[in-house]
């Protein structure tokens, strides 16, 4: 099953460790062979690097992962079920515009019903550059989310968020749906039921790491709620939406 990676923090730094720890997990220490994916930002632009082939086995991870000093980073590693090429535009992360944004996303699990015929949360405007159900998703949830996205960030940012929490859930009632997303500036984390976070503060660097499966033994990894949307800037939390309840709990 695929597995996801992210980091947000206040400032550039390296995630040389963690993101080691998660390349083993595409071929070696997980059964993710299909293919990797490194989203991270370069100032204010974002850098991906990506391949269909196993991140455990590709030099080209390895350098990127002791190279890269980010303040926010998404990273995949690929299993294609259901079956899916081996190719390029289904890999994951995957990158589009919207509301003067450039976004990323990637996505763990399955929900074949967005891809189906007559199946729910088809994308209505643009279409998907690949085969998978993970990008049909990503497209439906950019589009949902496009009327309540602000031009300018107001004082508050609650609208966006809750609609991408309910439709958010309304695509996990299909399947298995738990994925990573960021415009920039926030990164965003939907743990449907496989989604862990660690919050860090080191030599006056505060980040969180999230992950699929915690990465290290040790108790500082925190599990999701079921259905639960968090949204951090600059490696803190801004909030917790439960996309089956529309309830906002704010830190």
């Amino acid at each position: 099953m695929c597995e996801l990676f992210g980091m947000s923090s206040d400032r550039p730094i390296s995630a040389r460790t963690p993101l080691s720890l998660f390349r083993m997990r595409g071929g070696e220490t997980a059964d993710n062979p299909d293919g990797w994916g490194l989203a991270y930002l370069e100032g204010d632009a974002f850098a991906i690097h990506k391949a269909p082939e196993a991140a455990a086995r590709s030099a080209s991870f390895a350098k990127l992962a002791q190279q890269i000093h980010s303040r926010l980073i998404i990273a995949h590693v690929r299993k294609a079920n259901p079956p899916t090429a081996h190719t390029l535009e289904n890999t994951h992360p995957f990158m589009r515009t919207c509301c003067d944004r450039h976004w990323v996303f990637a996505h763990n699990g399955q929900v074949p019903e967005v891809v189906a015929p007559q199946g729910c949360c088809h994308p209505r405007h643009s279409s998907p550059g690949g085969e998978t159900d993970s990008e049909h998703a990503f497209i439906y949830l950019l589009e949902e989310i496009a009327g309540t996205f602000p031009g300018a960030p107001p004082a508050t940012m609650d609208a966006w968020f809750e609609t991408l929490a309910m439709r958010s859930a309304a695509i996990a009632e299909y399947g298995q749906f738990n994925f990573l997303m960021s415009e920039g500036e926030h990164l965003i984390a939907y743990g449907h039921d496989r989604l862990h976070s660690q919050q860090r503060i080191e030599d006056g660097v505060q980040s969180v790491l999230i992950a699929s499966v915690p990465l290290t033994g040790d108790e500082s990894w925190e599990a999701f709620a079921p259905d639960e949307l968090r949204v951090y800037r600059s490696g803190r939390l801004l909030g917790r939406w439960s996309g089956a309840t529309s309830a906002i709990t704010l830190p």
